[in-house]
């Protein structure tokens, strides 16, 4: 492989390119210093033979135009070696630039390979600088994930409109299974399936965004982390601001404080939701504590990672407040939400007291089956088994005379 044949065809940084190119260097400098030495030492004889016996103290023309013309030549020289110089460090970056993902052993057809594949087009097709392809590639994918979104605003809308006929049917359905009435259960809980297939409602299908989202930040997750462990050329001088390498974490800890707060501030609007469901509150809880406690362990990640995390969540912001305006919320047929009175919703018992109810009903369920499993085995025994004896005397059997009895035990008529 020739230096020419590299710059042009080969897209990897070899480290035979670099030798050769190193070699073409100093071939360069030794011949501009050969130059200088023989313009040097032909300046003497050139002087000599240009002046007579009688200008021998002055210096000719022809030594003069001897001296111009080596000056000259050393100049050239000079320039032609700063050429190859600056033709060698061109290559060697241009080498550099085409270097590709799937030379350095990442991309693939999985969805993290898909996630890098799709940040290289961004780079090398679009000439977008790494922080700008991340960014680009980040609102892309939640602009694909958004019909998702508007699915699970009509579902959230749909079940808290009707969470009190809903709850009320709960709390039915669970009065007759702690009272063990199989009938009245068995009923409520068949009024509760019609209901919800009436109006259309899943509460299973909540689930769906989360589902979706979470293969989606892992993936981006996982291949900006590949990325920069390596790390791929150009991702050390391709941030912007503060955060020029994006394979390092943040020196100021401006983007993870920044991506903690709007995780906060994301809970806090239901930002993915869109509806503040009262059954969700303890887990809300629960979420409010998280961004503080991963904090720690977040904090060290490199600046590629929070790129990406912080123009998501920026989306999310612009997404609840474009999903609250009336006239988007009705061209994407998303129901409006009905306040209802809190004594028609479920109580919230906070999350302490929601735990121990939880452990009571764990009980409660844990007696009616263990009462059920022994009235069943009691009727297996009845149904099986030999007849038990529920009297203290039999009927049946003949009673024993006195006199029978006295002869059961022999030794009396030994005795006399």
């Amino acid at each position: 492989m020739q230096a020419a044949a590299c710059v042009s065809g080969c897209r990897m940084l070899c480290y035979r390119c670099v030798w050769r190119h190193r070699s073409l260097s100093s071939t360069l400098v030794h011949v501009r210093n050969r130059v200088t030495d023989t313009a040097t030492q032909t300046l003497p004889s050139l002087a000599s033979t240009a002046t007579g016996p009688q200008t021998h103290a002055l210096p000719s023309l022809a030594a003069m135009a001897g001296r111009e013309r080596a000056t000259e030549g050393g100049e050239r020289a000079t320039e032609g070696v700063e050429g190859g110089l600056e033709g060698g460090e061109a290559s060697l970056s241009i080498a550099g630039g085409e270097t590709s993902l799937s030379e350095l052993g990442l991309g693939g057809n999985s969805p993290v390979g898909l996630v890098q594949n799709i940040l290289e087009h961004l780079h090398t097709d679009l000439t977008l600088p790494w922080w700008g392809a991340i960014i680009t590639g980040t609102v892309l994918a939640r602009l694909l994930v958004f019909p998702v979104i508007v699915k699970g605003q009509r579902e959230a809308a749909k079940l808290n409109n009707h969470m009190p006929e809903m709850t009320r049917l709960t709390n039915l359905m669970n009065e007759a299974k702690h009272s063990g009435n199989k009938f009245d259960f068995a009923k409520t809980y068949s009024d509760l399936m019609l209901f919800q297939k009436k109006h259309d409602i899943n509460p299973f299908r909540g689930f769906l965004v989360p589902l979706v989202q979470a293969p989606v930040f892992l993936s981006f997750f996982m291949a900006l982390r590949q990325m920069a462990s390596l790390p791929v050329p150009g991702l050390q001088t391709g941030g912007i601001g503060w955060f020029i390498d994006l394979t390092a974490p943040d020196p100021l800890f401006i983007l993870p404080l920044a991506v903690t707060a709007s995780m906060w501030v994301i809970l806090e609007l239901g930002a993915e939701s869109g509806v503040d469901n009262p059954n969700l509150r303890t887990m809300k809880t629960v979420f409010r504590i998280m961004p503080l406690a991963i904090l720690p362990f977040t904090i060290n990640f490199p600046t590629a990672v929070f790129t990406y995390w912080m123009t998501s969540n920026v989306f999310s912001l612009i997404q609840v407040g474009f999903l609250r305006i009336p006239a988007v919320r009705h061209r994407l047929k998303i129901p409006d939400r009905i306040q209802h009175s809190p004594e028609k919703l479920p109580q919230n018992q906070g999350f302490i007291k929601s735990l121990q109810s939880g452990w009571k009903n764990a009980q409660s369920a844990h007696q009616l089956q263990e009462r059920e499993r022994r009235i069943k085995n009691h009727l297996q025994l009845a149904a099986k088994g030999p007849l038990r004896q529920t009297f203290a005397e039999n009927p049946v059997q003949k009673k024993e005379s006195h006199r029978e009895k006295q002869k059961a035990r022999p030794w009396e008529d030994t005795i006399g």
